[in-house]
This record gives C-alpha cells, sequence and structure tokens, in this order.
C-alpha cells in the first residue's frame, strides 16, 4: 500500500487514539511528554498539533498554552476531559482550531483531522495492484 504523505501532525498525550489516524495520508509523530513535543517542535517540521489538555508533566493545558503563544499559525486540536467545562472554555480561549472530549468516536475524531488539514477531498493512492502484462493500476481513494 502506498500512502502520499500530505502533512506532520504532532500528537501528545493521546495513547492509543492516534491510531485511528494511520489511515490518513499524514506522518504521525507521537509523544507523551509535553516536555518531549515541544522538543520536536523545534527539529521537526510539523503541520498539525493533537495534544490532550492535561499532559503528565505539564498540567492545565500548559504545553498548548506554551506552543500556541510561539507558533500561532499550527493548526491545533485540543482533547480535553469529557463533561469539563473549565478546560473547553479555557482550550477554545488559546484560539485553537477544534475542541474534542476523550469520549470522542473514532470516525469524528479522523473526520475533524481531515477537514483542519484540508485532506477531505484530496486524492491519495491507496494501493498499487499488478494487473496484466506487468504494468501496475493505480487506485485512487478520495476521502
Amino acid at each position: 500500500m502506498i500512502i502520499l504523505v500530505q502533512a506532520n501532525v504532532l500528537t501528545v498525550g493521546l495513547d492509543g487514539k492516534n491510531e485511528m489516524l494511520r489511515e490518513l495520508p499524514i506522518r504521525l509523530i507521537t509523544m507523551q511528554s509535553g516536555m518531549k513535543a515541544a522538543h520536536s517542535l523545534k527539529t521537526e517540521k510539523v503541520d498539525s498539533v493533537i495534544s490532550k489538555w492535561d499532559l503528565d508533566d505539564m498540567e492545565d493545558g500548559q504545553f498548548l498554552k506554551n506552543m500556541r503563544a510561539v507558533k500561532p499559525e499550527i493548526p491545533t486540536i485540543a482533547f480535553v476531559k469529557a463533561g469539563d467545562q473549565t478546560q473547553e472554555i479555557a482550550a477554545r480561549s488559546l484560539g485553537v482550531s477544534a475542541v474534542l472530549t476523550d469520549d470522542t468516536d473514532d470516525e469524528l475524531f479522523c473526520e475533524t483531522v481531515a477537514n483542519i488539514l484540508g485532506l477531505k477531498n484530496t486524492a491519495s493512492i491507496k494501493a498499487m495492484s499488478p494487473v496484466e502484462n506487468r504494468r501496475h493500476k493505480k487506485e485512487k481513494i478520495t476521502k
């Protein structure tokens, strides 16, 4: 299977939630630590950030607050605790691109990421299958 990478996405503190994103034409950079994620913003080309509001080493949205102060142009999704209006209001006041709760279903999560990155109507090569005379047929999938 061949997928053309269209964006580099840094996920922070999402544990297994980011596995759903592997179907999108993106390169995932996954971190659990806010400190390591902050360092990777300096060393990696990052097109978007998806982060949990409370990280083990940076609570109260500190990673997102720091990141938005330094790189406000990067599309960002904040994951907040379901039902925690204080976290949701604080995340929205930062100007993030989207706020999702930790109980958001996988389909909505992937759809939100695709919309924010502008991947909704892009075609990617999903697979190349052999056909007669050793030629290959490209199958295009529109997302």
